[in-house]
């Protein structure tokens, strides 16, 4: 099979294709490293300075890609956000 053909099929992936769970399981890897990085970097800017508050709701996304904890989460701290901000938005 000539390269072009093999990038083409790797492109579209569905349940029949070969390495559809091997695809499905390094996706969900690479998601879960990389989503992970960015939450455990946003709690340690909680101590150091950094805007953490931004770091972790960003990893939060991230990870929710993949995982439902962190889509709850995620919209916990969006509920929690928007009643901190409330007060500031009706001035």
């Amino acid at each position: 099979m000539p390269p072009a053909a093999v990038i083409r099929s790797l492109l579209v992936f569905d349940d029949k294709h070969p390495l559809f769970g091997t695809y499905k399981f390094a996706k969900r890897i690479a998601i879960g490293i990389v989503g992970g990085t960015v939450l455990i970097i946003g709690v340690i800017m909680i101590v150091a300075p950094g805007p953490a508050f931004v770091v972790i709701p960003v990893g939060l996304g991230i990870l929710g890609l993949e995982f439902a904890w962190a889509r709850i989460w995620l919209k916990r701290v969006k509920a929690k956000a928007e009643e901190v901000a409330r007060p500031f938005m009706n001035k």
